[in-house]
């Protein structure tokens, strides 16, 4: 038997609200989606003009970040032609995500969810995303 952390739905909304008031300040509504350990959807919120397609893509980037255990810009470069993870992106059933805006969310050395975000550039994405971390963090004591 183990024992395992993950996100509830209080943990979510301080990391929709971080990640709200990061999208705000730089102009882009945002499509946010927290899962937890396992990838499962906790918590989503589509703001007033966030893409309707960024929906399917913010979850799949929370997805991706919190099951691969590791943020989706990492997944860019080596999933390439001719990078070591060439054809990841097609995993799946596609829904592994190799461009910026999803984020693990880490504690204590372990993996208890994860933030994907889209509808702005993969950078502005990955700041989002990066901000409403932050803003879980700073709040969590870690």
């Amino acid at each position: 038997m183990i024992n395992v952390m993950r996100l509830d739905l209080d943990d979510a909304r301080i990391l929709l609200e971080g990640g709200r008031a990061e999208a705000e300040k730089i102009g882009i509504p945002m499509c946010i989606a927290i899962v937890d350990e396992s990838g499962n959807l906790i918590a989503f919120e589509r703001m007033e003009g966030g893409k309707v397609t960024s929906t399917t893509i913010a979850i799949d980037k929370a997805y991706t970040a919190a099951a691969a255990k590791r943020a989706t810009h990492e997944y860019g470069q080596v999933s390439q032609p001719g990078g070591p993870a060439y054809g990841i992106n097609s995993a799946i059933g596609g829904r592994l995500m190799v461009v910026g805006g999803g984020l693990p969310v880490i504690i204590d050395g372990a993996v208890v969810g994860g933030i994907g975000v889209s509808s702005g550039t993969p950078a502005q994405d990955q700041q989002v995303a990066q901000a409403g971390l932050d803003h879980f963090l700073a709040r969590a004591g870690k």
